[in-house]
């Protein structure tokens, strides 16, 4: 850039040895000579003042240190589309020879070709490309009119993501040329969106995957945006600051794929806003802070209208230290996979595994959780322990084994909302298997079992008590020291009296005693 530049600089996005940053004043400062450009950097950190010097204001910052007076000289204000992905991909967009000879060399055998040349040069010519990647290749638009659309018209995804595009309207010119655009990354771009909903133009018809992650936009614009994309199926919206100000109507319908991370101004109200978008089956909402979910349509043992068809929910690094907050998880219609990693509710626990029990009982059709698959017999060994965990506190709400007169409080029931259903499927607890509960349950309780030797009838059925939360693997090391037989060659299973005639085997060597839901006085059966 020379120092004839105009005004029309202002408000276009540059970058300055890797800083990204927007023009916000051109013009002469006083003393200094020559022209200079004032930016705001997206780090401010980066910058130095206000945009004032010597008690003259010439561009205003959101942070006391983020501008500085540049000169032009020292500014990249990038490049258009077609030139970044020539540079991106070194691609040439010339003409290709018809019937050029070319003799090449198979095995031993020199062949001679006619059009090889021509067939190797389509391959690499932008008219081919249907995938491009121009992150943080100071893309700043499209160029010349109709040039994206006359070069490479078969484009499908492109990533612009950390870019110098300045506004919507930029980003709409190159894609009103891709007619079979389906991706669209738009990250970390500062983008100006427009002030009112836009006439439909057929711009976005075939795009199903939006990314605008750390752009700045609000709620309002991103319905503005997606009212242009009517086959969307994927939106992201990471670390937007959003606040989810108005339910869309008519907009959003299509959309399976919902990723609000990062977005701490979210809470379960502003939720409920999108809880009816009809297709939505993935919800990501990591890192918003939440705390606290409840449908106020569903009660106790009740599926929620809202929510319908959302299938894959993420809950990761929230805020989550209630039981509560799963058993309403339980009220969605569809829900079967969760993740809901580093909450205080599972951090604080010591024992991992019983937390991951007592989620698995509480949401009954949860089939994946924090991306480990529930086996049908995780779910019985939970279900079971959940069951007698919670039997003592069951009977003294008024819970009995006599289906007549079990009628537990509904302080008991709000609290439990799965444990009549579960009595129903296993059986009310006899008073017998009740154990007494511990902080936080199970941990460290023994197990008196009697290990049986079924193909070595010379030895001796021997008594062991042992930790219910002591790995299969523990169970092998102590039973390979004990009777002098190598780990590897050791098969374990074991019979409950409460099961005549059915062995399970204990296959699983990560997995704990507990999770097999063995008991005291069942026998473990040691084979080699």
């Amino acid at each position: 850039m020379n120092d004839t530049l105009t005004s029309d600089v202002v408000g276009r996005r540059v970058e300055v040895n890797g800083e990204h940053a927007t023009v916000r004043f051109s013009g002469v400062v006083p003393p200094m000579a020559g022209l200079w450009l004032g930016v705001e950097w997206d780090n401010p950190e980066r910058g130095k003042h206000d945009g004032s010097h010597e008690g003259t204001v010439y561009f205003k910052c959101r942070h006391p240190t983020g501008g500085s007076f540049i000169r032009p000289n020292k500014v990249n204000f990038g490049v258009d589309f077609l030139t970044a992905i020539k540079n991106r991909y070194a691609l040439e967009d010339e003409p290709e020879e018809e019937g050029k000879e070319q003799i090449v060399t198979i095995g031993n055998k020199p062949v001679e070709t006619i059009g090889f040349d021509s067939v190797v040069k389509q391959q690499s010519q932008l008219s081919k490309l249907q995938e491009v990647s121009l992150r943080n290749c100071a893309v700043n638009g499209p160029g010349d009119k109709g040039g994206i659309a006359k070069a490479c018209p078969n484009l499908r995804s492109i990533d612009l993501s950390k870019n110098l595009l300045s506004s919507w309207d930029e980003v709409v010119d190159i894609a009103d040329q891709l007619k079979h655009l389906e991706v669209l990354n738009l990250s970390e771009n500062k983008l100006k969106f427009p002030s009112s909903s836009p006439s439909p133009t057929g711009t976005f018809s075939a795009l199903k995957v939006l990314v605008l992650n750390r752009i700045g936009i609000t709620w309002t614009e991103v319905l503005r945006c997606a009212s242009e994309c009517p086959v969307l199926e994927k939106l992201y919206l990471e670390s937007n600051s959003v606040v989810i100000s108005e339910r869309p109507t008519d907009v959003l319908q299509t959309v399976k794929l919902l990723d609000l991370s990062s977005n701490q101004l979210i809470d379960e109200n502003q939720l409920f806003l999108i809880a009816y978008l009809p297709r939505l089956e993935q919800l990501i909402l990591s890192d918003i802070g939440l705390s606290s979910i409840h449908f106020p349509d569903a009660g106790i043992g009740c599926k929620t209208s809202m929510f319908p068809s959302l299938q894959y929910l993420v809950l990761n690094d929230n805020r989550i230290s209630q039981w509560s907050f799963f058993n309403e998880l339980d009220k969605l219609q569809s829900l079967h996979t969760l993740s809901c990693a580093r909450n205080p509710l599972t951090e604080s626990s010591k024992d991992a595994q019983t937390t991951r029990q007592f989620i698995i009982a509480r949401i009954g059709q949860l089939r994946t959780l924090n991306k480990c698959a529930i086996q049908r017999e995780e779910r019985r060994g939970a279900e079971l322990d959940y069951r007698k965990a919670f039997g003592n506190e069951w009977k003294k709400a008024g819970g009995h084994q006599d289906p007549d007169k079990n009628r537990p409080n509904e302080e008991f029931l709000a609290a439990h909302p799965r444990y009549q259903s579960l009595c129903l499927k296993y059986g009310a607890p006899e008073d017998g298997e009740l154990k007494v509960q511990q902080p936080f349950l199970l941990k460290n309780q023994l197990l008196t079992l009697k290990i049986k030797h079924p193909n070595q009838l010379d030895q001796k059925v021997i008594e062991k008590r042992l930790p219910e939360s002591m790995t299969i693997q523990k169970v092998k090391g102590l039973l390979s020291r004990l009777l002098k037989v190598p780990v590897s060659e050791l098969l374990l299973s074991y019979e409950s009296p409460k099961m005549p005639g059915r062995e399970i085997e204990l296959e699983n060597d990560q997995q704990s005693l507990q999770f097999y839901s063995v008991e005291n006085g069942d026998y473990l059966l040691v084979r080699w």
